[in-house]
């Protein structure tokens, strides 16, 4: 699709400078955009690209607006001005269109207006659909599931029985919500399974992304707020709650009854403990070890930072020797 900088300027509430009739069909960045596409500067590290640009328009702050020798969109907040025209010029294709001829769908689906299902997607008894709900090919959804409106799922998502989406959701392939979480009690060596009886429950606008499980709860349920966003690869065990607003970035594993607090930002690869919890605000950086409750919001870090290996084995041989060290100073204090 294409979009003339005009109209753009009047979908992202932006003002701009230029010919209102230059036509947009794409966005990209500022080093590489061509005259048909928008690029943005919301990083004053690349203020000098603005110079050289031969982007048909450019988003940037006021401030920011003379450096530009094309036509510029003048937003307080250039990243989510990039945000909003891509969503408008976006040409993703839908996970499926119309209810396929190889889907198997039971008599009792309550089907939504305009939802469309793909081929060899399998939706179970009891089900029910909002209105335009999509259904990506191979999908599992099991007996009970509950999907609101204009919720999307990619190829070969497995949703177990009971699980609820919200509305306007967006499931990436791959991914399995409702698994059991794990729970087992242990009679003098062999592992006794203990049935998962709760659900997941997740609320509208989250986002999860591929090849994530969320599992559900053992007696509760697991509880994903609204506006939550999940990378590829987390792990959410059983009980798990996370609250409105927050982010959890790639290869994150949550261990069960952790509760998660509102806008929090997990960074890739954190580990956090099972029953403790993290209050509204916490920001815990990438490769972060989260062993005990966070009860003051706050930039959280333990990642150990990368150094030549040389360095690394003399760090780490002494770090082992912690413990004798603080020995040795405590008969000094003495």
């Amino acid at each position: 699709m294409t979009i003339t900088l005009q109209e753009l300027a009047q979908h992202l509430d932006a003002e701009f400078k230029g010919d209102p009739k230059v036509v947009i069909a794409r966005v990209n960045t500022l080093d590489k955009a061509g005259p048909d596409e928008v690029a943005f500067l919301s990083d004053k590290h690349y203020r000098h690209l603005l110079a050289t640009t031969k982007a048909g328009a450019v988003i940037v702050q006021a401030a920011d607006q003379d450096l530009c020798p094309v036509p510029t969109l003048v937003m307080s907040n250039p990243y989510l001005g990039f945000a909003l025209a891509a969503q408008k010029l976006d040409t993703t294709p839908q996970p499926a269109l119309d209810i396929h001829a190889k889907a198997v769908v039971a008599d009792d689906v309550t089907l939504g207006e305009g939802v469309a299902i793909g081929a060899n997607a399998v939706i179970e008894s009891g089900v029910v659909l909002g209105d335009g709900v999509v259904v990506g090919a191979g999908c599992f959804i099991g007996k009970g599931v509950k999907l609101g409106a204009r919720t999307r799922l990619w190829a070969n998502v497995t949703l177990y029985h009971r699980v609820e989406l919200g509305e306007d959701c967006l499931v990436q392939a791959n991914t399995v919500i409702g698994a059991d979480g794990f729970g087992y009690a242990n009679d003098k060596g062999e592992w006794v399974k203990i049935p998962q009886l709760g659900t997941v429950i997740i609320g509208n606008r989250v986002e999860i992304g591929a090849c994530t499980t969320i599992d559900r709860g053992a007696l509760g349920d697991t509880i994903i707020a609204d506006n939550v966003i999940i990378d590829n690869q987390c792990q959410v065990a059983h009980n798990v709650k996370i609250g409105y607003g927050s982010a959890v970035a790639g290869g994150t594993i949550m261990a069960g009854s952790l509760t998660v607090g509102k806008y929090c930002i997990i960074g890739g690869g954190t580990v956090i403990n099972g029953h403790i919890e993290l209050c509204d605000g916490v920001t815990v950086t990438g490769m972060g070890m989260v062993m005990r409750s966070i009860t003051e919001p706050g930039i959280y870090s333990s990642g150990i930072p990368l150094q030549p290996n040389k360095e690394w084995r003399k760090t780490a041989a002494r770090v082992m020797r912690i413990d004798d060290l603080h020995k040795r100073v405590k008969q000094l204090e003495k």
